[in-house]
């Protein structure tokens, strides 16, 4: 799964990598969990152009009438199949701008140690997400972040990993024709371990209140 990342990336930056308008306005957020508001990147239904916005973390579908938990991840394998997301994953794909994530690797029965996995060059990156508008119970909207199996970097510290896209494939991802599964299920694959790095760090990160610089330091 993935159930922490972070965003340290400029919204000049942001605006360049996602081909955006408008540079947003964006602080750097070096430990954000899930229920936390987070950036997203989609096409824009009236204009057919990049936006980005607000969201939720832990998608509700739109069809809920309450007291349902938000999915922070779907299975890249089969979240066009299930219910919960099959309409998001043919009609609202998104991009979620990270340049790291965390997990944790279970050291003894008792304890865990966190790792931040990012890219080796440090640079911005975006994992394949589905949206949600709110639901019919009230609230906002909300998103999650597909995961696929892990490459052999990853699998060092955890059994699934998030899908990160190569920028090659944001246009394809986001396509609002391409609404057949088999047309973007190509897209949902491991990164190359050759291009990541990853590192243990403070067990600090533990607490999702812990929002600090100190979370990208080496431990």
């Amino acid at each position: 799964m993935c159930g922490r990342f972070n965003q340290t990336a400029s919204g000049e930056e942001i605006a360049e990598a996602f081909s955006l308008d408008e540079a947003p306005a964006l602080a750097p957020r070096y430990n954000i969990a899930p229920t936390q508001p987070v950036a997203v990147v989609g096409v824009q239904p009236k204009t057919g152009r990049r936006g980005l916005a607000t969201l939720t973390w832990g998608l509700v579908p739109h069809t809920s009438l309450g007291g349902e938990r938000g999915f922070i991840n779907a299975r890249a394998e089969t979240a066009w199949e299930k219910a919960s997301f099959r309409e998001a994953f043919a009609r609202r794909r998104c991009l979620i701008p990270a340049t790291g994530f965390y997990e944790w690797q279970k050291v003894d029965p008792k304890r865990r140690q966190p790792w931040l996995i990012r890219l080796a060059a440090g640079r911005l990156f975006a994992f394949a997400g589905l949206w949600e508008p709110p639901p019919a119970a009230g609230g906002p909207p909300t998103c999650t972040i597909l995961t696929t199996e892990p490459n052999d970097l990853a699998a060092r510290v955890h059994d699934r990993m998030p899908v990160i896209l190569d920028p090659a494939d944001y246009g394809r991802w986001l396509d609002p024709a391409a609404t057949l599964p088999a047309e973007v299920r190509p897209l949902l694959r491991a990164y190359p371990a050759d291009l990541m790095t990853a590192f243990p760090v403070t067990t600090a990160v533990n607490n999702p209140a812990f929002d600090d610089p100190a979370c990208l330091t080496p431990a």
